[in-house]
C-alpha cells in the first residue's frame, strides 16, 4: 500500500512515464478517437476525451465535442483524477469548491458533471485520464462506471502497443524512429520553455571483431549487457535509443553540456572498467562517446544527432574509448 501511495506522489516519475510513452503532441489517431466517440454514444454525453497530464498543461490525445489541443493543467478536472486509483465522479461542478470557479464550468463549455478514469501504466503511474463530461448535473451509474473502466483499459492497450512498436526487440531501448520523435518533442519543449538538453551518442568499439570472433549470439548478448549497464546510470526522464547496429543515443533533458559530459564519462567507465561475462567468456568492451548540447543553431532532430555524430567521430579518431563534446 505504501509503495502504491509513493507512486501517486512521485510526480517526477509520473512525468518521466508520460515522456516515455512518446504520445504528447502527436497527431490524432483513429483507435483513440473511436473510443471517445463510443464514450459519448454509450454514456450519452456531449464531451469525451483522452487526456495526458504534462507538467503544466492538460493535453488531449482525443477530444470529442470541444475544440483545442490542450489547456492549463491547474484548470483541468483530470489533474485531480490522476491523484487516485479510482474513478473520479463530479455530479455537479457548480457545487464542488475545486471546480465551481473554473473557466471550464463558468465559460462556454458549461461543464457540470464529470466522470474520469485514470490511465494507469503497468508500473503504476497515472498518465492522464479517459473522461466523460456532461453539461447537466448527473449521477453516473455503477454500470456506466464499469464501462468507462473497460474503455480506459482499451486506451492503455493502445498506448502499450505504441510503446512496443517504439522499442527495439533485442535491447528494449527505443527504436531510432521512436527516439527521434522524442528528440523532436524535447526540442519543441525547449523552444517553448527555454530549457536545456543534450545528446550523448556512443558506439561500441570494434564490435565487428566481437561478432567475427565470437559469433553474433555473443554480440547480441554484449549489446544487451551494455544496455543494462547504461540504464543503471540514467535518470527517469532520460531516453535511451538504439540508433544503429551497435550505436546508441541518450537524450538528456534539462541538462547542459557539462552535465551530459559527466554522464558520458560515467557510462564510458561503466563499460570499460569491468568485463562482460558471456557464454563463459570475459570480454572487455569499450565505447566511444560524442556529446552535443542543444543550442539556438540546432535546426532539426537529425541535424542535432549529426552534430553529436561528429563529436563521436572525433573520439574515435583520437583513439576510441573516450568522450568528446561540443
Amino acid at each position: 500500500m505504501m509503495q502504491d501511495c509513493e507512486k501517486l506522489l512521485d510526480e517526477p516519475g509520473r512525468l518521466a512515464a508520460v515522456r516515455r510513452y512518446a504520445v504528447l503532441d502527436t497527431a490524432p489517431e483513429e483507435p483513440f478517437d473511436k473510443l471517445t466517440r463510443l464514450v459519448c454514444n454509450v454514456l450519452e454525453v456531449p464531451y469525451a476525451a483522452v487526456t495526458l497530464i504534462d507538467a503544466d498543461r492538460q493535453w488531449f490525445k482525443s477530444l470529442v465535442g470541444l475544440s483545442g489541443s490542450e489547456g492549463p493543467r491547474h484548470e483541468s478536472f483530470c489533474t485531480h483524477t490522476i491523484k487516485t486509483r479510482d474513478p473520479m465522479i463530479v455530479p455537479d461542478a457548480t457545487l464542488d469548491p475545486r471546480f465551481r470557479d473554473s473557466p471550464l464550468v463558468t465559460g462556454a463549455a458549461g461543464i457540470r458533471s464529470y466522470l474520469g478514469v485514470p490511465l494507469e501504466t503497468p508500473d503504476g503511474y497515472n498518465l492522464g485520464a479517459l473522461c466523460a463530461v456532461d453539461t447537466a448535473p448527473r449521477t453516473f451509474s455503477t454500470s456506466q462506471i464499469e464501462i468507462m473502466k473497460s474503455f480506459a483499459s482499451l486506451v492503455l492497450d493502445e498506448l502499450e502497443l505504441r510503446q512496443i512498436a517504439l522499442s527495439d526487440a533485442l535491447t528494449g531501448a527505443m527504436t531510432r524512429r521512436g527516439w527521434l520523435a522524442a528528440v523532436e518533442k524535447e526540442m519543441a519543449r525547449g523552444a517553448r520553455r527555454g530549457t536545456q538538453a543534450a545528446i550523448v551518442l556512443f558506439d561500441v568499439d570494434h564490435f565487428k571483431t566481437i561478432n567475427d570472433t565470437h559469433g553474433h549470439a555473443v554480440g547480441d548478448a554484449v549489446l544487451q549487457a551494455l544496455t543494462r549497464r547504461c540504464l543503471l546510470h540514467l535518470g527517469p526522464a532520460d531516453a535511451l535509443g538504439r540508433i544503429g547496429g551497435e550505436e546508441f543515443a541518450v537524450l538528456v533533458p534539462d541538462a547542459g553540456l557539462p552535465e551530459a559530459m559527466e554522464l558520458a564519462e560515467r557510462l564510458r567507465r561503466s563499460f570499460s572498467d569491468a568485463p562482460i561475462e558471456v557464454a563463459g567468456q570475459a570480454l572487455r568492451v569499450t565505447a566511444s562517446f560524442g556529446v552535443q548540447g542543444l543550442d539556438g543553431d540546432t535546426g532539426t532532430a537529425g541535424s542535432w544527432l549529426a552534430a553529436a555524430d561528429r563529436r563521436l567521430y572525433e573520439a574515435k579518431a583520437a583513439g576510441r574509448n573516450r568522450c568528446h563534446g561540443g
